[in-house]
């Protein structure tokens, strides 16, 4: 039911750690082998040569090193990468010289400037004093950190549950030809493994070097890449979990994220570029893997991602019309300059709830409310290590609706151009119906209201001009029209310049 799922986006705890506390130590430490398949393939592309390197350099013994040739950098299918006399992972190279590195740099120390209302300190501790190098370099004195060690707030790992063995899922019939092209479009764009094991190989590699930094913590695959609505041009989004506790986003997610930035634009300078610190609500760190060619936004502790990704995956594969559907809305959006919360407009979380949504409020429902259905599947505070199994539990919704897919587009278009009230309702996928606005701060004067399942905030606030959000309105008005009077996609979507596109 859940294809490529695999422990994908699920990062494997270090055993080293696990003696430090004593809730480690009431885990089995025997992993089972599929949990670390992904893992020794990966190791088997970009670690060392051989083991005596590696003892070599953990040693410090650095006469004992054996010569090494550069190895080209290929990826898992083998072909190779086109990059530029780059090393072979993200570990970084040797320094040539330790005057070619400021001071500052070399010996960073991670306190927040905020110093008397941070908790770095407590949330990712370091044992004191301890110095790290990236391997492939001679230990220098690189990060310097100044910890009292506490590890009550670290990340619990992952338990060794995996998800259901990959099957194949079964794509609706087609009937006429609009749904016809929907299908087709939904087989063009949705993303394929391969760009998700690229996606898996930049968060696993990170996950490595972060955690030279900041040992507790964890980093996660979350949003469209792993929640079964992604296309082949989906950014990757990660979310660096350093407790399960809430984080100051303003400024100590801030910090974090700086020190993330400059671990980016100094040790991982050759495979990451552009990487940007945006100061937003929830702060993100942007950035290209010139591997992989994938951008990427990372937040850290935005742990409601977390939840609603594997809530939304059980959505997408518990009924076989609803991935096709929300594709092409996405597509749909972005053609028609709508699908941007940066510039004002909807998000394509926004997006992708609005058509659950509307699949919920049916005559004759495509879609329950998961999280009244199986509440304890969706506990909106089950520990973060649990939230994975909970699409393994959830069986395929059986639907009286036998609409096709060219029918639920166009009604999904009518809904919202001439039954919603966008002024008194707000759109709950928790709820499974639209419900009336809430009176708090964060819904007055805003055009468009979208609960978020776990936390309830508004997931379209960025539309917040009336010119926008008339132009949203105007765009679901004229596209139901043609749609409606032409059943051919093409009149709001050209599909094969979207195809080609891709």
């Amino acid at each position: 039911m859940f294809p490529n799922s695999s422990n994908l986006g699920r990062p494997p705890f270090p055993p080293k750690y696990q003696q430090h506390n004593s809730f480690f130590s009431e885990l089995p430490l025997n992993i089972p082998p599929t949990l670390l398949s992904h893992q020794q393939l990966i190791d088997a592309q970009f670690n060392f040569q051989n083991a005596a390197l590696s003892r070599a350099l953990l040693s410090g013994n650095l006469s004992a090193l054996p010569a090494v040739s550069p190895q080209p950098l290929t990826y898992r299918n083998g072909s190779p990468v086109p990059t530029s006399a780059a090393p072979t992972s993200f570990r970084g190279r040797k320094r040539l010289s330790e005057q070619n590195v400021s001071y500052d740099v070399k010996r960073q120390r991670f306190h927040s400037p905020h110093c008397e209302s941070s908790l770095v300190n407590q949330t990712v501790p370091l044992p004191e004093e301890r110095r790290y190098s990236f391997p492939g370099s001679i230990p220098s004195p690189l990060f310097h950190a100044h910890y009292i060690p506490d590890l009550t707030g670290c990340v619990p790992p992952l338990r060794d549950t995996p998800f259901p063995d990959p099957i194949e899922t079964t794509l609706p019939v087609a009937k006429d030809k609009l749904s016809q092209q929907v299908l087709d479009l939904f087989q063009a764009c949705q993303q394929q493994t391969c760009d998700l094991n690229k996606k898996e190989l930049c968060r696993t590699e990170l996950q490595k070097e972060i955690q030279r930094i900041f040992p507790q913590s964890r980093l996660f695959l979350v949003g469209s890449s792993l929640n079964g609505f992604g296309t082949r041009s989906s950014d990757g989004d990660l979310c660096l979990v350093v407790k399960e506790e809430p984080v100051n986003q303003k400024t100590e997610a801030r910090h974090i994220l700086s020190l993330v930035q400059k671990l980016f634009c100094t040790k991982l300078s050759n495979y990451i570029e552009r990487p940007q610190l945006i100061r937003a609500k929830v702060p993100i760190v942007k950035f290209r893997d010139k591997v992989s060619c994938v951008e990427f936004d990372l937040n850290v502790n935005n742990v409601v991602g977390i939840r609603n990704t594997f809530l939304l995956r059980t959505y997408a594969y518990i009924e076989n019309r609803v991935r096709p559907l929300v594709l092409v809305v996405k597509k749909w959006a972005s053609f028609h300059d709508i699908n941007d919360a940066s510039r004002g407009t909807l998000s394509s979380y926004s997006l992708v709830l609005m058509v659950l949504h509307y699949l919920q409020t049916l005559p004759e429902p495509i879609l329950p409310s998961l999280q009244k259905n199986y509440p304890e599947s969706f506990e909106p505070t089950m520990q973060l290590h649990l939230v994975h199994q909970a699409p393994c539990t959830i069986p395929p919704y059986i639907s009286k609706n036998g609409s096709t897919l060219g029918d639920l587009l166009v009604g999904f278009f009518k809904y919202y151009a001439t039954e919603f009230n966008w002024s008194r309702q707000m759109i709950s996928i928790r709820e499974a119906k639209a419900i009336p606005r809430p009176d708090g701060i964060e819904w007055r004067n805003k055009f468009i209201c979208v609960e978020e399942p776990f936390d309830g905030t508004n997931t379209a606030r960025a539309v917040h001009e009336k010119q926008k959000f008339d132009i949203i309105k105007d765009e679901f008005l004229k596209s139901w029209q043609r749609l409606r009077d032409k059943r051919d996609l093409n009149c709001i979507l050209p599909v094969r310049a979207t195809i080609q596109k891709r």
